[in-house]
């Protein structure tokens, strides 16, 4: 399948990642790219877990630097994105300062962090248990439901460190894949999960993401799907997309048109 579209992209701003967007929009044109999404990720207005995001000092020059690029590369459409930490006490900062005054072109649900006995658990490692799947879970759904993102990016992401798909894990699977179909959200199967490698995790030699389990038990619903690199370096612009189509065929997915999100 001829890969034309990405739109879940890094720059060096979050701090673990390489590269600029020249450098990843000369990378996309020479992939034969039409569409590039960037998506770093975002700051927050109290600068909260800042070692993984830029700055909120940088974010003007993030914007106008995509700006200038539009201009720049005009055989590429080039989006504004940044990709989110779902937080109830910034709903109201992506929405005021980054969809409406900064003219972000779409946010993206990237769940690495979930509240769980009053802190903040990392998503790598986090969800270990039945009470903490389920705190990953239900603040993964809560941020579905605010209706502020375009996609969820890589929402098997727990099998990290969840290792066994037991009862537990299917059914917060399947609350996860009714709460995108009821709102119409796609769910992301990411690349760069690919790029780390298998291992072992539990007895399954596997990916920790995307989760092949997750993916088939997808197949039972009318859920969306939408394939992204989640590039972190300009030689990742398009690496492993074509894996993650080979699971949506596999499991017969349906492929969301992303298109409406060129026109805004």
């Amino acid at each position: 399948m001829k890969i034309t579209e990405n739109y879940h992209t890094h720059t060096y701003r979050c701090k673990h990642a390489d590269g600029d967007i020249d450098d990843y929009c000369r990378a996309a044109i020479r992939k034969g790219l039409k569409v590039l999404g960037f998506t770093d990720h975002t700051p927050f207005d109290d600068n909260k877990w800042l070692s993984i995001r830029m700055d909120i000092s940088e974010l003007d020059e993030y914007c106008q630097s995509i700006d200038d690029a539009k201009s720049k590369y005009p055989e590429l459409k080039i989006l504004k994105g940044l990709e989110c930490e779902y937080r109830k006490e910034s709903v109201d900062f992506f929405r005021n300062e980054l969809l409406e005054k900064r003219k972000i072109d779409y946010l993206v649900l990237g769940p690495h962090f979930f509240p769980f006995d009053g802190e903040y658990l990392c998503s790598y490692g986090g969800p270990v248990d039945e009470e903490t799947l389920w705190a990953y879970t239900e603040h993964l759904v809560e941020g579905m439901r605010t209706g502020l993102f375009a996609f969820v990016a890589h929402p098997d992401m727990f099998g990290n460190s969840y290792v066994e798909w037991d009862d537990i894990c299917e059914e917060c699977s399947r609350l996860i894949l009714s709460t995108a179909v009821e709102l119409n959200i796609p769910l992301e199967i990411n690349g760069c999960g690919i790029r780390k490698g298998m291992g072992f995790f539990g007895k399954q030699f596997r990916y920790q993401y995307p989760w092949d389990k997750f993916w088939a038990l997808a197949s039972q619903y009318d859920v969306r799907v939408v394939i992204n690199s989640d590039a972190h370096t300009p030689n990742d612009i398009i690496d492993c997309m074509q894996e993650c189509y080979d699971i949506a065929l596999k499991y017969n997915l349906s492929i969301a048109d992303m298109s409406y999100l060129e026109q805004k």
